[in-house]
């Protein structure tokens, strides 16, 4: 099992976006692990940071021919050849400061960002990887471009390329997918556009900082004042492309992308594609555990062995899983039945997210007073820091609480904690506890 990854020291890279000419510069650090890709808008105020996500994937239709996040019209644009370095390589943890809303474009590939990565240094860290494992066959469709995904042992992408133009007839490239295959056979190739499409993108407003040397201009007899790097640029730099869009999963996959023809949209139709298989397995898996006494699964009776809460207090129905002062699983059914839905609200029952967070709490608690050391002890829920409410909790959903030890002392502990609805947040924060003898 390989370890998670993240770069060695701090450094700085500044150019220019391809789409908006705007003069950027960012500084790349070290992240922990578990945090993934983060970047931060130093040049805002309240220097907001957004996570490279599905979520904060903004909608083509805002973003076209590239791929962008965004939070409360906050946004990053143009991260594909940046996050194609990133999974190229292995990172998977890093926070990326930036003092404009998009990437440089630098040469139109990831070859400069791949450069500096390796001169600064890659550092392995103390925590295994998470990958996306494709389970059973995906496939999206759009336009006539196709995508497919298979199981596979490691991680390959097989493509075909093929458009009206000389220069672009029917071309197939598979690859397996290494740090040192990336490095060799894609990070050099830049993005390309047909000559008589240049001139109408940058009437919409695109290309503003694209030249003949960071994109390729496709003439009908070659490409205009510059030469390939690769015999075959064209259909690399869709490799590419379709890599970077793959890493807005946040993990790195394990499985084979057989794509024809795939752009932006389609590869972000694939991400979600492949998120929703996650959710179907994992969702699954958690059935399988309600069936049967596997061990560290609680039920009521044994959570209330070890909780002192009581009905109507007692927001925890089951523990799936537990390992005693390190990380549990819990969950509870939302269901119309519950009290506090009489008055919030009548008419448009929501779950209040004080007791959401008062749920977690209690996962927590399982988890610290489970021990042998603090059975009998009382967990005291002192403070709760980066609260974040994600969407509203109602009737019929299904709470699942994750939650993981953070510092623990013989006094007090901290945890974070996630509450999760269909396999998506809804809410989290970091918990401390007092523990204190009964």
């Amino acid at each position: 099992m390989e370890n998670q990854r993240t770069i060695a020291k701090e450094f700085s890279v500044k150019g220019v976006g391809l789409h908006t000419a705007a003069k950027v510069n960012m500084t790349f650090k070290p992240a922990t692990v578990d945090t993934g890709i983060t970047f931060i808008r130093t040049d805002l105020p309240s220097r907001p940071a957004i996570k490279v996500c599905y979520e904060n994937i903004l909608p083509q239709s805002l973003s076209p021919r590239r791929t962008s996040i965004g939070i409360d019209n906050v946004q990053v644009q143009t991260i594909e050849h940046l996050m194609a370095a990133l999974i190229g390589l292995g990172i998977d943890n890093l926070v990326i400061e930036i003092d404009n809303n998009e990437v440089p474009g630098l040469d139109g590939s990831s070859a400069s960002y791949v450069e500096s990565l390796l001169k600064c240094g890659v550092t392995e860290q103390e925590k295994n990887k998470h990958y996306f494992v494709i389970k059973e066959p995906l496939y999206v469709e759009e336009d006539g471009a196709q995508i497919i995904a298979l199981p596979a042992a490691d991680f390959r992408i097989s493509y075909t390329l093929s458009f009206n133009h000389p220069l672009l007839r029917a071309s197939y490239l598979d690859l397996e997918i290494t740090p040192e295959i990336f490095e060799q056979e894609l990070s050099m190739a830049r993005t390309f556009c047909l000559e008589k499409e240049a001139t109408e993108l940058q009437h919409q407003g695109l290309g503003r900082g694209a030249n003949y040397e960071n994109t390729l201009v496709v003439g009908e007899s070659g490409v205009i004042r510059n030469k390939l790097r690769y015999p075959d640029e064209f259909i690399r730099h869709k490799m590419l492309d379709l890599l970077g869009d793959l890493f807005v999963l946040g993990q790195p996959i394990k499985g084979h992308i057989i794509a024809i023809k795939s752009g932006h949209s389609l590869n972000l139709k694939m991400v979600k594609k492949i998120l929703q298989h996650k959710e179907k397995y994992y969702m699954s898996a958690l059935s399988i555990n309600y069936n049967s006494r596997q061990e560290g699964e609680l039920d009521i009776r044994d959570i209330m062995n070890i909780l002192p809460h009581r009905e109507p207090f007692l927001f925890v129905d089951r523990n799936i899983s537990l390992e005693k002062g390190k990380r549990a699983t819990g969950l509870k059914n939302v269901t119309i039945n519950d009290y506090f839905f009489k008055g919030h609200f009548p008419g448009r029952p929501v779950m209040p997210g004080v007791l959401i967070i008062e749920a977690m709490a209690q996962v927590g608690g399982v988890m610290m007073l489970a021990s042998e050391e603090n059975r009998g002890n009382l967990a005291f829920f002192m403070a709760a820091d980066n609260l974040k409410f994600r969407r509203p909790v109602v009737p019929g959903d299904q709470l699942i609480f994750e939650v993981e030890a953070g510092r623990i002392k013989a006094k007090t502990g901290q945890v974070h904690g996630k509450a999760l609805v269909d396999g998506k947040v809804v809410a989290e924060a970091d918990l401390m506890f007092a523990l204190v003898e009964d």
